[in-house]
């Protein structure tokens, strides 16, 4: 599916909650990967605030994208945001939505 640059230049962006690993499977506990680099992943909550409206955003970023230390409420910059929709089938239903994923996360403004 393709995927859409999201413009982040103009925006404040703190961190909402601390990065927790991506599991492929929560039954076995398997770790999602990169599948270009082979980085392991992990989802960040990122609060946005843009033209007077905020946002929380759940982000998956490589952990080798991820300084150390990173944690609520600290200021960051997002490197290479973008924004693809998803959708499956399980169950005989349908979900759908749009999943976010960035190179890297730097602390500061």
């Amino acid at each position: 599916m393709p995927s859409f640059k999201v413009d982040t230049s103009t925006a404040v962006v703190f961190v909402a909650t601390a990065p927790v690993p991506k599991l492929v499977s929560k039954q076995t506990g398997e770790r999602a990967m990169d599948r270009e680099t082979g980085a392991a992943l992990s989802t960040v909550g990122l609060l946005i605030s843009d033209e007077g409206e905020g946002n929380l955003y759940q982000v998956t970023v490589p952990e080798t994208g991820l300084p150390e230390g990173l944690a609520p409420g600290m200021p960051v910059s997002v490197i290479g945001l973008k924004a693809r929709d998803w959708e499956n089938n399980s169950n005989g239903q349908t979900r759908h939505g749009i999943a976010f994923r960035a190179v890297a996360l730097t602390v500061g403004v």
